[in-house]
């Protein structure tokens, strides 16, 4: 256990040190270390508690949700049921169906069946649940009714709340702000903290601002190259791809079909190639002028153009008439996910209610921060101390391990560019504890095998040997503990679950590697016939 090999030994003390050099950019101003790589700008961002900001809690309106979705149904059987030259009256929203009445009673089964390719599986991409979207059923005497479960509701108001996500994300970044909170809280809410952002009007009417998408051909008459010298037609200008690697297009001005016209917008795969793909679907007035635009410019390229960028630009193979349409490519399950949110993230969204607004200032932040560096202080120094007094030399040893375990933490924290919270602090408070408990552990057990009648070099390697298994179990537990609040936590308590399971993986790590290797250098250098334990 006291054998290191040379490159073992190097190994443990370049980890250490690496990991402690990311650390560094958070000693220096921002504004310095944005002249550095981008690999060394990583820091450890203050939280809302720590440098105050603003707070908001946002609820979807689900009765539009679902009006919207009504809605949609009703511009779908409306088609459907002239497509197939079907007769019908009364077609209407009542309640959670849509109900139409089918003027001659020979066309009800073709018209049930028609229908009822209007329901589709619910789970898309990642798996159906058994559920559909939509339940066709003959009330009788001509009347077919098409109701929305609840569990296709939920759905509608899971898609909604996604879509609000990524258009309140966009909006907030647009603010220059720092590791925004954005995250959904309970089915129908989405929390926004935006650490130092001190105007909660301003964020506000950034969020109340709708997500902008247009359908606009690319404009084939100059290459881009050429554009972005200077040389663009009057009536077109040049865009940039919402990707990375960035790529310039030379987009036509004219909007051939807005995002308020986008109904939906699904993942699933290509019945050809197996290959995830995106469809959408445009309501009634969309897929007319859809169809209108396709038609004229077959062999042409068209852009989707969202927040003046370009998320993609297929070309138009065919003329498209149905009101839908799917853009393929190289896309992964994940991509199509998210190209698909984007998609229905440019239709109008739902109405969006703060319904709870706090504002946390500067001061009470550092507040915050100077009573945590105080405990952080006094804490760090009562261990220190009782470390030194009970265990001597190896007290020493012990301080040295855990203060590379703290600057271990915040390398590693800066590394994941984490938020450190008032309750983050108090996990590194805690950690301190864990490690220093991690060699109370080894040194109590050699001290057993000293009383045992072990000689000096055997009780040191015998106490690391068998304190082993009784540190990792201890550790292990509280992991798990760490693991579950940072799984049904929110905020500030996986703030917490972050720093302490950090903490435990720093402290393993020192206590069974730099520890063992701090001694084992000593007992190398020494050859003791006492331990001064």
């Amino acid at each position: 256990m006291l054998y290191f090999t040379r490159w073992k030994a190097l190994g443990i003390i370049l980890t250490a040190l690496v990991v402690c050099l990311f650390a560094v950019p958070n000693f220096f101003p921002e504004a310095t270390v944005k002249g550095w790589p981008l690999w060394a700008q990583r820091r450890i961002v203050l939280g809302l508690d720590l440098q105050g900001g603003s707070y908001l809690l946002l609820e979807i309106d689900a009765n539009s949700v679902k009006k919207d979705r009504l809605d949609t149904i009703r511009d779908d059987v409306r088609r459907t049921l002239r497509d197939a030259k079907i007769g019908y009256t009364g077609l209407t929203a009542r309640g959670d169906a849509v109900e139409v009445k089918i003027s001659k009673d020979t066309d009800v089964q073709t018209a049930l069946s028609k229908l009822r390719e209007l329901s589709q599986p619910l789970g898309g991409l990642l798996g159906s649940s058994g559920q559909r979207s939509l339940e066709v059923s003959d009330a009788g005497g001509g009347l077919i009714r098409l109701t929305i479960p609840q569990a296709a509701i939920t759905e509608r108001v899971r898609q909604a709340i996604e879509q609000s996500i990524q258009i309140v994300e966009r909006r907030v970044n647009e603010l220059g702000t720092v590791e925004p909170v954005i995250q959904r809280q309970g089915t129908d809410r989405i929390l926004v903290q935006v650490p130092g952002l001190q105007d909660p009007t301003q964020l506000k009417e950034i969020l109340g601002k709708t997500a902008k998408m247009e359908f606009r051909m690319v404009d084939t008459s100059v290459p881009p190259e050429q554009a972005l010298q200077g040389r663009v037609p009057p009536d077109s200008e040049v865009l940039q791809s919402a990707s990375e690697p960035n790529r310039p297009y030379v987009v036509k001005k004219q909007v051939l079909v807005s995002g308020g016209d986008l109904s939906d917008a699904q993942t699933g795969f290509d019945q050809r190639t197996n290959e995830p793909i995106v469809s959408f679907r445009f309501n009634s007035a969309g897929s007319r002028k859809f169809a209108q635009a396709t038609t004229e410019n077959v062999g042409q390229p068209f852009a989707i153009v969202l927040d003046n960028k370009v998320i993609s630009a297929p070309v138009i193979r065919e003329p498209i008439t149905g009101g839908s349409g799917q853009i393929s490519g190289n896309f992964t399950v994940q991509s199509a996910n998210e190209l698909a949110i984007l998609l229905r993230a440019g239709a109008l969204p739902a109405p969006l209610t703060v319904i709870e607004e706090r504002t946390v200032g500067p001061g009470l932040g550092q507040d915050s921060i100077a009573k945590g560096e105080l405990a952080a202080y006094v804490g760090s120094i009562l261990v220190v101390v009782f470390m030194l007094l009970t265990y001597r030399l190896f007290g020493l040893f012990a301080n040295i391990a855990v203060a590379v375990n703290v600057a271990m933490i915040f390398g590693l924290l800066s590394l994941l560019n984490a938020t450190l919270t008032l309750p983050g602090i108090a996990g590194i408070v805690l950690t301190v504890g864990i490690a220093v408990d991690s060699n109370v552990l080894i040194y109590e057990r050699i001290r057993e095998e000293l009383r045992g009648g072990r000689n000096a070099i055997s009780a040191i390697d015998a106490g690391f040997k068998r304190a082993l298994a009784t540190i990792l179990d201890s550790n292990i537990t509280t992991f798990i503990a760490a693991a579950v609040l940072f799984y049904i936590g929110t905020g500030p308590v996986r703030g917490f679950a972050v720093t302490l399971g950090i903490g435990i993986i720093t402290t393993v790590f020192t206590a069974f590697t730099l520890t063992r290797l701090i001694v084992a250098w000593w007992v190398r250098w020494k050859r003791p016939q006492s331990v001064p334990i």
